[in-house]
């Protein structure tokens, strides 16, 4: 197994290059990948000999925030992932989504949990099968886009971030950019015509710059930026809310297409049967109660949409 140097590393080199696969049906797919049952994820591979099975499971979280805080606040799920799999697990910090979804096509990353917007380029670009949310007992799940300014600031509603600077997090996040594109015009704003953007990185930093005043305002996931509240980053009472979308899917919980079917039943089970109450993770992620199943082609609609408006296309020249 690959030591964290040497994964770091792969981390940094392109996608691995491959031959196209026979003729097949696979919609929106890489040539790597078939769709033969048209519910838009990678098929399985037909042959076993293709199945892989690995001793050692690579996990990752999104990082949408610093994903280094989030390996002790995983490890609970990591050891009830060891206990049902019967596998080791490591947990891998990814420092970007392009890094992340690259890792999952060149086989390195077995199981990750992809943000919104960048669910659709892992599974189009690197095999990976959504089938779990975060979410309640009810089967309750999702969060907002919400717009924020700093509390002194004059932006009162949308018409106000005409002229300002704004901060989006990255091209592919969809409340950090895709969203905001696909919506603000309908509100009477366009991004990048009616005011300028900043790229900050992530859904964080456009929080913390609102509060340092480096941004006029930023659009934001809820989810991050009440957990970011909640552990003292940031005073609430110096930010102001202007607006709040509907809610969305958040992320996506995904296994590589051609992991051993019995492997993927066991992954399933221990997503499935874990419990948050009492764990750091359930700490972190307040009001989750358990992962409920889920499937690409109907939570991800609405995300497809948003982004197909923006006219994205699920290209390598794309995922950043």
């Amino acid at each position: 197994m690959p030591t964290a140097p040497m994964l770091a590393a792969s981390l940094m080199m392109g996608l691995i290059s491959a031959p196209a696969l026979a003729d097949c049906e696979r919609g929106a797919l890489d040539t790597l990948y078939c769709d033969e049952n048209g519910d838009m994820v990678a098929d399985a591979p037909t042959d076993p000999s293709q199945w892989v099975d690995p001793d050692t499971l690579i996990f990752a979280y999104t990082p949408v925030e610093d994903p280094a805080i989030y390996s002790d606040i995983w490890q609970p799920f990591i050891d009830h992932l060891s206990n049902v799999t019967g596998k080791k697990v490591r947990f891998f910090a990814v420092q970007s989504n392009a890094a992340q979804v690259e890792a999952m096509r060149s086989g390195r990353l077995h199981i990750a949990g992809f943000s919104t917007g960048p669910t659709p380029f892992a599974v189009n670009l690197a095999g990976a099968v959504p089938f779990a949310l975060m979410g309640s007992e009810s089967g309750q799940f999702g969060y907002t886009l919400q717009v924020y300014t700093h509390k002194d600031s004059d932006i009162y509603e949308m018409a106000d971030l005409k002229g300002k600077r704004v901060a989006h997090t990255s091209p592919t996040s969809n409340s950090g950019n895709q969203a905001p594109r696909a919506l603000f015009p309908e509100m009477g704003v366009v991004p990048g015509e009616d005011y300028e953007i900043l790229f900050s990185g992530s859904h964080d930093q456009s929080m913390l710059g609102v509060v340092a005043k480096d941004y006029d305002a930023a659009p934001v996931a809820s989810e991050v930026v009440e957990r970011m509240a909640a552990r003292g980053l940031y005073d609430p009472a110096d930010v102001r809310l202007v607006w709040e979308s509907d809610r969305f899917p958040t992320t996506s919980y995904n296994y590589a297409y051609n992991l051993h079917p019995d492997l993927v039943e066991k992954i399933r089970e221990a997503f499935y049967s874990f419990q948050f109450a009492g764990t750091e993770l359930g700490d972190e992620f307040e009001g989750v109660e358990t992962f409920i199943p889920i499937n690409y082609q109907q939570h991800w609609r609405v995300i497809r949409t948003i982004q197909a408006s923006n006219g994205v296309q699920y290209t390598r020249d794309n995922l950043q």
